[in-house]
This record gives structure tokens, C-alpha cells and sequence, in this order.
């Protein structure tokens, strides 16, 4: 989901790019003139388009990267604008929202404290929360939360994600949020913890809460001290809302239509969760510090044992803090991030020094940052993304009526999408945010994204009939009855 620069003669800026050797200017300059589709039909022809080309085509203002290549920050772009109203361009030095990302770096600060003995990771959570308690139920009676579920979405806690705040707007305290007093539901436990992957924000900020009440610190307080001053990340920061005079370094947030968004962005008082602000360079430290500390380096943060236990896969491929998968070339460490008018991804290998950074100001950017993923590991003859071919095949029309109508998102009942099958694809929309994609059929029970590739397989009753769905092998829908 990270791609890379345009031409020099192209309207955005080239501010840095920390070579390590005199190729690497030229690297982003051929990376950037040879974007393609991500998903590609057979038999289909796909041209090579500009960066630009592929920013205008999905209407995202702006966009930054950093590329690690050979344990070093090879180099580091921004390309378009950051504030349409300001006319501020976007550099290496521009500070995004990370959204999600931000629970990767979160987690640091909670295995820090591991490795200073003075957390358990499987120990109950409640001996070290004052100022709030995980809630006692029958799930809790049989398994008490541990942080290592509360890091690998494990813990049966609710509240998948947190919409922000509008700029202006009061920010809850964390038990404020945790108690439901804020725009989102209170956090409690609502199946077995230990016996599912859930995704949960609401876990992440249970996790906040253990760091400031054994610190005794506000959470980011501690992390700019203890995580990101030592990591180098000298841009970023946990502070929410961000201090104003950070504001003319910050890029504003744009909607699906590239528009800005009122107040330029929403405040996260969620921090662990949604609440970083940081630039792919400062991503790219982090990216090198965990790497450094894998291959045995006690000069890091975290030393190898430790870092060792977030490496290792837990149910639903992810480790404390980072998603894992295992590639030809080797286990790597990933995670997106999506915060309104922001959408970010890093991936990297865990036993050898590259990696990639893609930051955008545009909540359509992800399909922008997947073809640019291809075309940056494609360069530099990586496997942490390739292009994905699909053969179409032709469904019936039985199978076309049974899988049309409205599918509502179990861990969330507001969160509602919509399939509408034609001759050619299957249109999903995502009433939240008014989002249309497309999918084509690649066999009789698998819809396939045109875009990002993602898959959709349906679930039926002992009669046959489509009871509900399955995204990307996690994420479980169940259909509405009309």
C-alpha cells in the first residue's frame, strides 16, 4: 500500500530523501512512473500510470513515503498538498494522523513495562487498573483479560473503532470513554477472553489505561519520554488534541471526494487506539528499531527476547501490536491505519532491513497506497506485495438473487452494507461513509475486490439459503431479512 514519488517536473515537491547511495533518487523516480493496478483481470491490458495521475484518479490531495532498504532509511518523499486552504505542500516533515498504526507503537510502552518486570503478560489485567476495572461477567468468572489479549485482539472486549471528534468539540477522559461517556459505547467483555480474534480498539484503550495507572503518567507523557524520544521519532507525538504549534507542520484530512474536512481533522482523545500523530521517516525508526533488536542489538528499546515475543503469531496472524504474515522471503510485520481523511499502511520483514511507509490525507487513498506497495516492492524485488490476477467466472442467477440485500457487521450492529449483483461485477456499499466497491465472482461461493482483492465468502443454512458473509477471513456480517 506504499508507493512512491512522481517526476521531478511534476507538481509536488521533493523536500528529502536521506540517500544512502546515488541511485535512491532515481529508484523513486522509476517507482513513481510505473504504478499499476493492484488486482488485474486475465486476459485484460493494464497501463503504467504517474503517481499524480493515480493521486488525481482517486482524489487524494496528498501523500508521503519513506523506503527502508538494507537496514538504513533509503529515502524519504511527500508529494501534493496538506491544506487546500493554506496552500501548504506536503514534505517529509509533514505530520499525518496514523490512525490504527498508532496501536503497533502504543504497545511498546505496555511490553517496555513487561520488560521491566513490572507487568505479567498473562496475568489479569484488574491487578493493575485502579482507576478503572475490566467489568466483571461470566466470561471474566471463566478467563480473566490479559494485556497479551488486549495487544493481539483477543480479550472478547467491545468497540471495534472510534469515529474522532470534531475539531472544537470536549474530549472525554479515557474512563470516560471506557465507560461510554464519549461517542462510542462503554468498553466490557462480551465473549471468553482468549477464544476469539476480534479486532478492538476499545482493548487497545483498556491497554492505555494499565500504562498510565502503573506509570502513573499520562499516556503521552510517558510514550514521547520512554518510546518515541528514544526511538528517534522526533516529529510525533500522542498528544490529543495536538498543541497548535504543531498545526502549520500538520496535514489537514480530506474526505472521499478530496474535499477538506471541517475544522481540518477530528481529535482522537483515544490515544493508544487512533491517537498518533507521526511521518513516514519517524515510522520508518520504529521499522529499523524492532528489525536491529530481532537480529540482537541490546542497544535498542526493546531488547531481543522481548521483541521476540511480539514477533510470534497469535490466533488471527497478529502478533503484540503488529499484524504477522509469513512471505517467501520471510515473516513480516504490518499494520493500516484509518482515521477520518486518513489512511496509512507500513510493511516491513522482520529478519531483514527493508520495509515501506505510505502516509495519505485521503480517506480513498488505500487502493492509491496498495498499487504503490506493488510498484515500491516490485523495485527493490520484494515479496511484500505483488499483483493480484483474477479469472472471473459467471454465477448463476439463483446464486445472484440469493446473495443481494443488505448484510449488518456482528461486532457492530450500526455498521451496515449493502450487495447489488449486474452482469458484469457485485457492488458493495458501505452505508457509513457512502462507499461503493466492486467485486467479481471467482467461483460460486468467493467474491473477489477489483481493488484491493479482498475476499467475500457466504455462509448458509442447512436449506441452503445465505444467512451472512465472511470479509477477508475475519470480519462477519450477517443478512438482513427483508
Amino acid at each position: 500500500m506504499h508507493k512512491l514519488k512522481t517526476r521531478i517536473s511534476l507538481f509536488v515537491v521533493l523536500f528529502s530523501q536521506f540517500p544512502t547511495q546515488a541511485t535512491t533518487a532515481n529508484d523513486a523516480i522509476v517507482i513513481e512512473a510505473n504504478i499499476r493496478a493492484k488486482v488485474q483481470v486475465v486476459g485484460k491490458t493494464y497501463q503504467a500510470f504517474s503517481i499524480t495521475e493515480r493521486m488525481k484518479h482517486y482524489k487524494v490531495p496528498g501523500l508521503s513515503i519513506a523506503v527502508v532498504n538494507n537496514g538504513k532509511l533509503a529515502w524519504a518523499k511527500g508529494y501534493g498538498i496538506a491544506n487546500k486552504h493554506t496552500k501548504q505542500v506536503v514534505n517529509e516533515n509533514t505530520l499525518f494522523q496514523a490512525g490504527s498504526i498508532s496501536k503497533p507503537i502504543a504497545a511498546l510502552a505496555a511490553l517496555k513495562l513487561v520488560q521491566e518486570k513490572k507487568v505479567l503478560l498473562d496475568t489479569d489485567v484488574n491487578q493493575y487498573l485502579s482507576r478503572w476495572k475490566v467489568p466483571q461477567s461470566k466470561y471474566t468468572e471463566q478467563q480473566p483479560v490479559t494485556l497479551r489479549q488486549l495487544l493481539t485482539h483477543t480479550a472478547g472486549i467491545t468497540v471495534h473503532g472510534f469515529p474522532g471528534y470534531q475539531q472544537g468539540k470536549e474530549l472525554p477522559s479515557n474512563v470516560e470513554v471506557l465507560t461510554g461517556k464519549g461517542n462510542t459505547a462503554k468498553v466490557f467483555v462480551d465473549q471468553l477472553p482468549g477464544s476469539h480474534w476480534r479486532y478492538s480498539g476499545g482493548g487497545y484503550t483498556v491497554m492505555e489505561q494499565l500504562v498510565e495507572d502503573v506509570t502513573k503518567l499520562p499516556f503521552d507523557e510517558y510514550l514521547q519520554k520512554e518510546i518515541l524520544e528514544p526511538l528517534n521519532m522526533s516529529h510525533s507525538s500522542f498528544e490529543q488534541p495536538l498543541s497548535k504549534s504543531k498545526w502549520p507542520f500538520a496535514s489537514a484530512a480530506f474526505d472521499n471526494n478530496g474535499e477538506q474536512i471541517e475544522g481540518d481533522w477530528h481529535n482522537y482523545p483515544e490515544q493508544a487506539a487512533a491517537g498518533l500523530w507521526t511521518t513516514p521517516s519517524d515510522l520508518a525508526q520504529y521499522i529499523l528499531a524492532i528489525q536491529k533488536s530481532r537480529s540482537g542489538d541490546n542497544k535498542q528499546l526493546l531488547n531481543k527476547t522481548t521483541v521476540d515475543q511480539m514477533l510470534t503469531i497469535h490466533k488471527g496472524d497478529w502478533g503484540l501490536g503488529p499484524i504477522l504474515s509469513e512471505h517467501e522471503k520471510g515473516l513480516i510485520f504490518v499494520h493500516g491505519g484509518k482515521n477520518a481523511g486518513f489512511t496509512n499502511n507500513f510493511s516491513a520483514y522482520v529478519d531483514r532491513g527493508d520495509g515501506l511507509v505510505i502516509m495519505a490525507n485521503g480517506d480513498n487513498a488505500g487502493p492509491l497506497i496498495a498499487e504503490l506497495k506493488v510498484a515500491i516492492s516490485s523495485h527493490y524485488h520484494w515479496d511484500l506485495a505483488d499483483i493480484i490476477m483474477l479469472t472471473p467466472v459467471k454465477i448463476s442467477e439463483e446464486i445472484s438473487t440469493a446473495i443481494a440485500g443488505e448484510y449488518r457487521y456482528d461486532a457492530d450492529p450500526d455498521y451496515l452494507i449493502s450487495l447489488s449483483v449486474t452482469d458484469d461485477h457485485i457492488a458493495l456499499y458501505i452505508h457509513e461513509n457512502e462507499e461503493k466497491q466492486l467485486f467479481i465472482p471467482t467461483s460460486n461461493e468467493v467474491i473477489t475486490n477489483l481493488t484491493s482483492g479482498s475476499k467475500i465468502s457466504f455462509k448458509k443454512d442447512e436449506q441452503g439459503k445465505t444467512t451472512g458473509l465472511t470479509w477477508s477471513d475475519s470480519y462477519q456480517f450477517t443478512k438482513i431479512a427483508k
